[in-house]
């Protein structure tokens, strides 16, 4: 992701480049199967290349994006990757072979290609940020994984970093896109369960610290730049970037230095249930606190609604209690108080919220009309900053005042020192 390599010298490059010139050309009644001519598609580079990448690359590809580019700092992952994505064109196209997408180590090299229209962001959230504002830089719209930053700093600098360069950005928080969701958002703001007093969000909880033991690093895997932008160095361990045969995801986000836990896992998706319904999506709560006999933590915003995070097992939800009923939702399921609120179809003249149910399309569509999409970078950066809040507020112990007009906290300057970290320009200049 992050490495100049073998795979991009200019001899390479250049023959990959001449493909993708001569497959351009070819008239579209000759490309085969449906194939769209890359002229009348979305071009892609992809960074990131965990288990993350593969159902993003397989919805993109369903939507008729163009995978143009991939990229990371293991070395077997992106040759992998690659095989997977020149199959299928080659399929599409009806050829034996096809050999045009480009492969990076360094996405520096990757966002300098400007045949590439926008990036898809897939790794570990501590490199989040800087790449996502680099990309925007460089003029490239951008679709980012959940949660948006790993501080509330680095997430507010991605939201002035997309509005300065005008890009499109859509954050993974692709619940927003899908029905039972948003049903159960405009029962809230339709009223439907009278006025909201609680909200309960079951998700995971915070990250701890850094507990592996050192290993070997594996053949073709550039670790300083897997660690990127982190300032404290730590040892390579398979659970942080497992190699391709691992049955089981990375965990690195249980780890503090590289992310939330799950409070920004889990969080990322219900805690921005909670928003949405509670129509903060461009604010956020005013104080957290722990929760009775200092289990879980309550959140409060300023209209007095308080917000539980109170982790039991089962499903992870988002839960609405109101003066006239209850609204649960979770994948797949939504439950309401009354019952018949469930199917209740919500009129043309009542409140409707942005409507997706495609959210990888809805990213592409914003690309052409140039209008936000349903998760804006906003949206993303509003939700993750309720996840880091609460870690902070675990971490420290203790009530915590915040101010989401300031993004600061009221008289606590250890609690603002937790808001922004140190990186190491190495990888981020």
């Amino acid at each position: 992701m992050f490495e100049s390599s073998a795979l991009n010298n200019r001899r390479t490059f250049l023959k990959q480049a001449a493909g993708l010139a001569v497959f351009s050309i070819v008239p579209r009644h000759v490309l085969g199967r449906g194939f769209l001519a890359p002229s009348d598609q979305i071009s892609l580079g992809l960074i990131g290349l965990g288990k993350q990448s593969a159902g993003l690359r397989g919805q993109f590809l369903k939507n008729n994006a163009r995978i143009m580019a991939i990229c990371d700092v293991d070395k077997p992952k992106v040759a992998t990757f690659a095989e997977v994505i020149n199959k299928h064109y080659a399929e599409k196209a009806d050829k034996e072979s096809y050999n045009g997408c480009l492969l990076y180590n360094d996405y520096r090299e990757l966002l300098n290609n400007k045949g590439i229209d926008a990036v898809v962001i897939a790794t570990p959230d501590h490199w989040h940020s800087p790449i996502a504002i680099a990309a925007a830089k460089a003029g490239k719209d951008i679709y980012c994984e959940k949660p948006l930053s790993l501080t509330i700093q680095e997430g507010r600098d991605m939201v002035n970093a997309t509005r300065k360069y005008k890009r499109v950005f859509q954050t993974g928080n692709m619940q927003r896109s899908w029905k039972e969701f948003r049903q159960a958002v405009e029962l809230v703001r339709n009223g439907y369960i009278g006025q909201v007093k609680t909200v309960n969000v079951n998700v995971g909880g915070p990250p701890h610290e850094f507990n592996l033991t050192a290993e070997s690093v594996p053949a073709g895997l550039n670790w300083d730049a897997w660690l990127g932008p982190n300032t404290v160095e730590r040892p390579y361990n398979n659970v942080l970037d497992p190699s391709l045969t691992a049955t089981y995801w990375g965990q690195w986000r249980d780890i503090r230095d590289f992310g939330g836990g799950g409070m920004t896992d889990w969080g990322a998706h219900m805690f921005d249930i909670a928003q949405w319904g509670l129509d903060m999506d461009n604010s956020g709560p005013v104080e957290m606190r722990p929760g009775k006999e200092g289990k879980g933590l309550v959140y409060r915003y300023e209209n007095g609604v308080d917000m539980h995070h109170t982790p039991v097992e089962g499903s992870q939800f988002c839960q609405f209690i109101g003066t006239e009923g209850e609204v649960k939702v979770s994948r797949g399921n939504l439950t309401t108080t009354p019952e018949s609120l469930k199917d209740k179809v919500i009129g043309e003249s009542e409140k409707h919220v942005y409507f997706s149910d495609n959210h990888y399309k809805d990213f592409l569509d914003a690309i052409k009309s140039r209008k936000n999409p349903i998760s804006d970078v906003e949206v993303g950066h509003r939700t993750a900053s309720v996840c880091t809040l609460g870690n902070i507020a675990y971490q420290l112990g203790r009530t915590l005042r915040w101010n989401p007009k300031t993004e600061q906290f009221l008289g606590d300057a250890e609690a603002n020192k937790l808001l922004s970290r140190p990186m190491r320009t190495k990888w981020t200049a």
